[in-house]
């Protein structure tokens, strides 16, 4: 059949290996009576069982349960009926006394109390809420075995859906296997459970074959069970497919209610088709459909996540008059998150408002969603505010509410702060996750305070909090760019010790950190390693040692690893050529770097000035500054927008006397109008040339422009100014050559 097909297992074999087997399986595992220390002393008296039951269901711990069973056990008169000892099995089951209901199960057994299927299926529901799956199919056994009551069709379905919900899809597969092998009739409810298991696994097309094998059973699918297929088909993203079973549906006329007309609007939002959910809402108004809270929801959440909020607030507003359907906390939350991600923090905050006039409850979620959105925009008291309004209400902050005033604070580099909120969240009781560490891991490692940042690792390992591939890749970052590749490499293996799995982003980060250190066999063995462990290098791993090869002039190496690359089907990219035209170059071989971006270009790839920039800057050197601003020209004709880097190769050119002086005049005007700032020494060559041709004019207009890009204050301009205006040229140099370096020290590079 479809299912077993899919998931096949002999359900003989899983119940003779059981990890844990039942000890309700050997009845010699049974205490012979209920046995426990009595703690509450009540007298011998005449009690029925409803009063039995009161007394029971007003205790709510484990030895007050107990008790008044032992107690009730004494009395002369007293025999436990079947609805006691099912209160006992639902009191017990509540606070997962396992132990307990075996010995009340005994007890059950050696009375004369006439069992039901019912009360095994409490036994069943007690075992799954504390996930003892094997004892819940084990509870099967019992009621054959030691009650004599043959389990049927109804406990078989529980016991599935049970399964199925828990996502244990193995399990299921077993049950029903031995559901079959029992000999008992599957109805109309298995197959939907079965259809549902199979929708979970992502087996669909399984799942549509086992709707077909009902009719051959001689059962007839219902709503559920097409509902079912057609959740299953959205979930994968294939609306068109729950259409094609909705048309099923009709043709078989199977009454539809609000359920699949709902499953289907889900289905439109979820794929994006917003208006078409809307449209389909309108044209099921004239089957007598009237849209319901969920209806509402969904279509709100669908407007808010295809970035149509303003519809969703309509749609709200819509909402707000019609009579009983009045929003809900997640249809708010909904919009407040949809307002949020554009950037309508004010808004949001708003709608967190009009909950309150309204008198719906905000929860954690609600704030949480405005305190973030305030942290990433920068207003980090404003979410503080927030967060005071918050406990103000009774509503506790979570590690969500932490973890986002703690991003915030990293973002206006106001860590201190920062530290502070994370000893005030421990303080308070509240546990932080290995997202708060990771951000404050990461904040040390961009300050270079590793030891700080391993500190904190080991405070992870120490409350056991779940460590990640995201903080040991951070770590082994910080720790590559400082140059410290052992304690990287000690980081690398105690991921294995910890058992979290290495990803490609952890091998390209370390294979990166070898390379630059002048390392780079290693970081080859290591690619080797990767390959080994299952996963796939990808460019960055590959143009890692490219680029170092390259930058070692060994074009032998660099060109092998090009080979490896496209062999393991890896395509290079425009990094790729252009770091290994970059290596051609610095070993002197311009004709093979020439003949290597024209094929590039021939395979229409899109060339950036990293594949040009190491040509021109060549040509200057090789063969003069003719031949390299002809490339340099044919870069601009061929649609290739030079960069900074381009323009300061050509004005170092050109102002250190490889081209005309107009030619170098007519760059720098050029460069600094699209706001790039040629080297100083490229500004002192020319400068001097200009002066030696008494060209002051030129030079003053020169400096004046520059001045201008580099957005020179008032002050700053009147200084050089008036060393020009006397024809102090050295002194109003050397004074833009200091204002330029305080500008470049604050920006980094121009």
């Amino acid at each position: 059949m479809a299912f077993s097909s899919c998931l096949s297992c002999d359900p003989w074999i899983f119940l003779q290996n059981l990890k844990h087997p039942s000890p309700f399986l050997s009845p010699a595992k049974f205490p012979k009576v209920v046995s426990f220390a009595s703690t509450k002393h009540y007298e011998q008296i005449t009690v029925s069982e409803k009063e039995i039951l009161d007394i029971l269901r007003g205790e709510n711990d484990e030895n007050s349960v107990l008790d008044v069973f032992k107690w009730a056990l004494k009395q002369p008169t007293f025999e436990p009926s079947l609805r006691v000892y099912e209160e006992m099995f639902r009191k017990l089951g509540q606070v997962g006394s396992v132990d307990s209901m075996k010995g009340v199960l005994d007890n059950m057994k050696q009375s004369s109390c006439k069992v039901a299927e019912d009360t095994f299926l409490i036994l069943i529901e007690s075992f799954a809420k504390f996930d003892l799956y094997d004892e819940a199919i084990c509870v099967l056994f019992i009621m054959e075995e030691e009650f004599g009551v043959k389990p049927g069709t109804h406990i078989y379905n529980y016991l599935l859906n049970v399964l199925v919900d828990a996502n244990r899809l193995k399990l299921v597969e077993n049950v029903q296997l031995l559901m079959s092998s029992k000999g008992i009739t599957r109805d109309v409810s298995t197959f939907n459970i079965l259809i549902k298991a199979l929708c979970k696994a992502h087996q669909i097309r399984p799942a549509s074959l086992l709707m077909e094998e009902m009719y051959v059973q001689g059962l007839v699918p219902d709503e559920k069970t097409y509902t079912t297929l057609m959740h299953g088909f959205i979930e994968e993203g294939d609306l068109d497919g729950a259409l094609s079973i909705r048309e099923q549906m009709v043709s078989a006329q199977c009454q539809a209610t609000h359920i699949t007309f709902n499953t289907l609007i889900h289905g439109f939002c979820k794929v994006g088709r917003v208006s078409e959910a809307l449209n389909y809402v309108q044209q099921m108004s004239k089957e007598e459909f009237y849209p319901d809270e969920f209806t509402f929801n969904t279509l709100v959440n669908g407007l808010c996540k295809s970035g149509h909020v303003k519809q969703a607030l309509e749609l709200l507003n819509v909402m707000h008059r019609q009579e009983g359907f009045d929003p809900d906390v997640y249809t708010y939350n909904t919009v407040i998150s949809g307002l949020c991600k554009l950037g309508k923090v004010n808004e949001a905050k708003e709608i967190l408002n009009q909950m309150l006039e309204r008198d719906v409850s905000p929860n954690t979620i609600t704030y949480n969603t405005i305190i973030s959105a305030l942290c990433k925009d920068n207003k980090v008291e404003a979410a503080h505010e927030l967060i005071l309004s918050l406990t103000s209400r009774g509503i506790s902050p979570d590690v969500c509410t932490f973890n986002s005033l703690i991003q915030g604070l990293c973002l206006s580099s106001k860590f201190e702060d920062a530290l502070q909120v994370f000893e005030e969240m421990k303080s308070k009781g509240c546990q932080p996750d290995e997202f708060t560490y990771n951000m404050l891991i990461d904040w040390y490692c961009s300050k270079r305070k590793l030891d700080a940042a391993l500190k904190l690792l080991k405070e992870m390992v120490s409350i056991n909090c779940p460590l990640n591939v995201i903080t040991y890749n951070t770590l082994i970052d910080g720790l590559c760019k400082n140059k410290k590749i052992k304690e990287a490499g000690e980081i690398f293996d105690q991921m294995e010790l910890q058992g979290i799995s290495r990803n490609v982003v952890t091998y390209n980060t370390f294979i990166d950190g070898l390379c630059k250190n002048k390392r780079a066999e290693e970081g080859a063995m290591l690619m080797d390693q990767m390959i080994i462990e299952g996963l796939k290098p990808d460019k960055f791993t590959y143009n890692s040692l490219l680029s170092h090869f390259c930058k070692a002039g060994d074009i032998k190496k660099a060109t092998d690893i090009v080979q490896a690359m496209v062999t393991n089907g890896c395509e290079p990219d425009i990094v790729t050529y252009g770091t290994l035209i970059q290596g051609l170059c610095k070993a002197g071989r311009i004709d093979v770097a020439c003949r290597l971006l024209r094929s590039i270009q021939l395979k229409n790839m899109v060339v950036t000035p990293h594949a040009y920039n190491p040509i021109i800057q060549t040509l200057f050197k090789k063969c003069g500054a003719d031949a390299a601003m002809e490339f340099f020209r044919e870069m601009q004709r061929k649609g290739c927008p030079p960069d900074e880097v381009s323009y300061k190769i050509v004005s170092k050119g050109l102002c250190s006397g490889g081209g005309s002086i107009g030619q170098a005049v007519d760059l720098v005007f050029e460069m600094t109008s699209k706001g790039y700032i040629p080297e100083f020494s490229s500004i002192y060559m020319l400068a001097e040339g200009l002066c030696a041709l008494q060209m002051e004019g030129t030079l003053v207009q020169l400096v004046d422009q520059i001045m201008k890009s580099a957005k020179f204050q008032e002050n700053e301009v009147s200084v050089i100014m008036g060393f020009l205006k006397i024809r102090k040229f050295e002194d109003a140099l050397v004074t833009l050559d200091r204002f330029l370096s305080i500008r470049k020290q604050k920006r980094g590079c121009w």
